[in-house]
């Protein structure tokens, strides 16, 4: 294909002084796009490598756990297409049913209309206009963060083949009398007018009142609790627990319901706590899922006594009541009877509220669709059991057998108009047919046939995901090449209502065959100090803002280097800008090393011809090779990001640059500049699943080659050399000794001093040239009188200070440190003498004293060998 950015940078001349992100991200990633690096090709001979994008919402806009999960997942599949394999990184959008009706109902509000002006079709026509115009900005977003995902297979929920594949599941599990019809409790937001998820239901804390409520008279009376008192309209049972000896003389009686005049049963049930409250339950199985149960196991009536806008429908003084003022009216007239024993007043409690609208919601005895779980929940529970699916990290499993084995049949239908509209038709006879996708509804409605008006929950489609985007339920070269998923990478929080329904579904469209290999579970993102991220705490970030002030490396960087399986992830401004200045740090080293002649052609030479310098960072680079590897198949984003943060910036530019710059200018110069191109080339392609385009930018730069996204990933050679890294060690030793003495002696990073060596024996003869630039030392020169004497690492180094420092005032201040030392030593033996001390304090303590013993004993050294090597005045 044609390349329409601009041409690249071929020496070090033509890269910029400083890395400007907004400069470079934006060419580099629609050059990747139009050669079709990210493109799967399911005719490959390639090993599949597959991962699905958990689809976003079409309303929503990329935040920080959006930016988050896809860093990890374009980790993982950048470095699997540069092993070699053919990855699919599979995107997408969900419809978001309950989310994209308000939006649209929303817009339609301005202009002074209903959806029920428009009519169910024309409502329908402009939402998907409103898709069409405004949906799915996400989806440039995601190009600004660097998702290598395959744009070309880009889904919709409501595609037409997506839309066919869930019309075929629903007629498969109807069919297999896994979908039913049933009158049950449900979550009703009366805002919105339909039922929600479990996951749709938002709780917090608000206060209400907690009123205790007489029912019946003298001996024959029971006092109930309740923070809805409207609800005691329905009320058809109080329960007690059947030993509570308190009420056995009741069960099985009736008391007065107050306020009604209708009588009620005492029911003994297991379910009521004897010793929470009274002992005693008012059941209302039409308004509570544990009373509906209750009900069930006794039989009771099940009267709503609201519609579905909340609003009482019970004949008397409340009909017509919204449910709140109900409840205060409600609560009134009991006083007045002298019914109220106790009222609480602020209670504080738990209360769900509709995650779209805010309202509270109202549990709800309705008609509606509902999938039997228990064979498709006991196969996902199963494959992951047998170990067919690994859940990572493991600790998570409990949480997903505590789900899928306690799983509560699934209320499928939504009273909404926007989604995937049940397949089923009612006929004039009372017939109930359920249509597939390749079949004709059984009559017209001139002939009194009427489609179900609802729709399916969102999660019901996207529950197919892995497979309904590869066009499932057609048996396509895409199916067969990329099923099933080799791992899904999603947040913890969604376990239960997206990760199970895929394992169901999975298992049960696709003939028992998994849907991924392995599950991995991320934590959610936090602020610096641990608090969940939210408009309302202020405390929200746009993931852009940091992007367009920092780079999308430097965000990418931070998120990763969070990203501790299972884990919340805490992320703030200042460790952005560190992971900025990493990314700057990348930069200026390459263009050292592209100034230098650094070089990728030809054989790396023999380890004879190598300085002891290159040997140490070859043998070093093939362990990181090594350890990434390893970090990577264990998904431990954060350990591994540290390990190349650290050799980059420590081994490689900190020591490894400095320690060439004496190879450089003599005669090892060839060998060290073909190490050098080496060791950056390597170190560039480790880091580019994770900070895509500065390496790309220097990489290309340093290699010629065509990308870094399509090269190798780097493999351990394993050459290691164990003398080499002896021998460096030694140079690390005496260069931060005397570094730490320079400092402590108060002398400036580049005043440079007189010093003689001693250096013989040691094995450091040879790196005397790269000691003294390194510690910035002169050669003795006349007149040379050694003020300190350093023994490092078996060696001397004796130092002229005369003229650089103060004596007498440096002498004071050493003594006063080794007095502080003193004290500190005394202070800790003395704690550690004691007995009693030790007896009582936790481990955690005594481990921190005795820490605190090792500082000043080594304090202690330290400045005593500081104060012997000043001279005396």
């Amino acid at each position: 294909m044609s390349d329409h950015t601009q041409p690249q940078p071929e020496s070090a001349a033509e890269l910029p002084t400083q890395y400007t992100p907004s400069e470079v991200e934006g060419p580099l990633y629609e050059r990747w796009v139009e050669r079709g690096y990210f493109d799967a090709d399911a005719s490959s001979g390639k090993e599949p490598y597959t991962v699905v994008i958990p689809p976003p919402n079409v309303t929503g806009s990329l935040h920080l756990g959006h930016a988050f999960e896809h860093t990890l997942i374009d980790a993982l599949t950048r470095r699997k297409r540069m092993q070699g394999y053919e990855v699919l990184w599979q995107p997408g959008m969900d419809h978001a049913g309950i989310a994209t009706q308000n939006v649209v109902e929303r817009e339609l509000g301005k202009e002074g209309k209903s959806r029920h002006d428009l009519g169910r079709e024309a409502f329908v026509e402009r939402v998907w206009q409103w898709k069409g115009e405004s949906g799915g900005q996400i989806s440039g977003q995601m190009r600004r963060l660097g998702d290598g995902v395959a744009w070309d297979r880009e889904r919709f929920t409501m595609d037409e083949g997506l839309s066919e594949a869930v019309q075929t599941i629903f007629k498969r599990l109807y069919d297999d009398e896994l979908i039913y019809r049933a009158e049950r409790i449900i979550n009703w937001c009366p805002r919105c007018l339909t039922a929600i998820s479990d996951i749709e239901v938002e709780y917090q804390d608000d206060d209400g009142e907690l009123v205790s409520i007489r029912y019946g008279e003298g001996d024959a009376s029971i006092v109930v609790a309740t923070t809805r008192a409207e609800t005691m309209l329905g009320d058809t049972a109080v329960a007690v627990h059947p030993e509570d000896e308190r009420y056995a003389h009741l069960v099985g009686t009736e008391i007065e319901l107050p306020l009604t005049g209708r009588r009620i049963p005492v029911v003994a049930d297991e379910h009521v706590d004897p010793a929470f409250g009274t002992g005693a339950v008012k059941v209302t199985p039409a308004h509570d899922p544990n009373d509906f149960e209750i009900g069930r196991r006794h039989d009771l009536p099940m009267p709503t006594v609201m519609d579905e806008h909340a609003v009482i429908t019970v004949p008397g003084p409340f009909q017509g009541q919204d449910r709140l003022e109900a409840r205060s009216a409600i609560v009134a007239a009991l006083r007045a009877e002298g019914r109220i024993v106790a009222e609480k007043r602020p209670y504080t409690h738990s209360v769900g509220h509709c995650s779209r609208c805010k309202t509270t919601i109202e549990p709800r005895l309705s008609m509606q669709w509902w999938v039997k779980v228990g064979p498709l929940a006991k196969a996902a529970g199963d494959a992951v059991r047998d170990g067919r699916v690994a859940i990572h990290p493991q600790e998570m499993e409990k949480r997903y057998f505590d789900w899928v084995d306690n799983l509560h049949d699934w209320c499928i239908s939504r009273q909404l108009w926007w989604g995937h509209r049940i397949p089923v038709w009612y006929g004039p006879n009372g017939e109930v047919v359920c249509v597939g996708p390749d079949e004709e509804p059984p009559g017209t409605e001139a002939e009194g046939w009427k489609q179900d008006t609802d729709v399916l929950d969102t999660w019901f489609s996207s529950g197919l995901w892995p497979f309904s985007t590869l066009g499932w339920p057609e048996r396509t070269d895409s199916l067969a090449k990329f099923y099933p998923n080799s791992v899904l990478v999603t947040g913890y929080d969604i376990l239960f209502f997206w990760v199970a329904r895929m394992m169901m579904f999975g298992l049960y469209a696709m003939d028992g065959q998994i849907p991924f290999e392995k599950i991995v579970l991320h934590g959610m993102v936090r602020d610096e100090r641990g608090k969940k991220m939210s408009k309302s705490f202020g405390n929200a970030v746009n993931p852009l803002d940091w992007m367009d002030a920092y780079g999308s490396d430097a965000l990418r960087f931070t998120l990763a280097s969070g990203a501790n399986p299972g884990v919340d992830v805490p992320i703030g401004e200042d460790w952005v800008k560190a992971s900025r200045n990493f990314a700057n740090k990348v930069w200026n080293a390459t263009r050292f090393a592209l100034m230098s002649e650094a070089t990728v052609e030809g054989p790396l030479p023999d380890a004879a011809e190598l300085s002891a310098a290159d040997r140490w960072i070859l043998s070093r680079l093939n362990t990181v090779v090594a350890d990434v590897d390893a970090l990577y198949e264990d998904f431990q984003f954060a350990k591994l990001s540290d390990l190349l943060y650290h050799f980059a910036w420590d081994e490689v530019f900190d020591w490894y640059l400095e320690l060439s710059k004496t190879a450089l200018a003599g005669e090892g110069a060839p060998a060290t500049r073909r190490v050098l191109g080496e060791v950056l080339d390597v170190t560039l392609r480790l880091l580019h699943p994770v900070m895509p385009f500065v390496t790309e930018q220097l990489w290309t730069t340093l290699t010629g080659g065509e990308s870094i996204v399509i090269t190798d990933w780097p493999t351990d050679s394993g050459f290691r050399d164990a003398a080499a890294e002896a021998e460096i060690a030694q140079v690390q030793q005496v260069v931060t000794e005397v570094r730490r003495f320079r400092k402590d002696q108060g002398l400036k990073d580049g005043q440079r001093v007189p010093a003689r060596l001693e250096l013989s024996g040691t094995g450091l003869a040879a790196h005397e040239g790269a000691i003294r630039q390194l510690l910035r030392l002169q050669p003795e020169g006349e007149g040379f009188a050694a003020t300190a004497s350093l023994p490092v690492a078996g060696a001397t180094v004796a130092l002229d200070l005369s003229g650089a420092i103060d004596f007498a005032a440096e002498r004071k201040r050493l003594e006063k440190d080794l007095a502080a030392a003193h004290k500190d030593k005394q202070q800790a033996e003395a704690k550690l003498g004691n007995s009693d001390f030790l007896a009582k304090a936790p481990d955690q303590v005594v481990e921190k004293i005795r820490a605190r013993l090792a500082m000043a004993d080594e304090g202690i050294a330290r400045i005593g060998s500081q104060l012997a090597a000043l001279p005396v005045s």
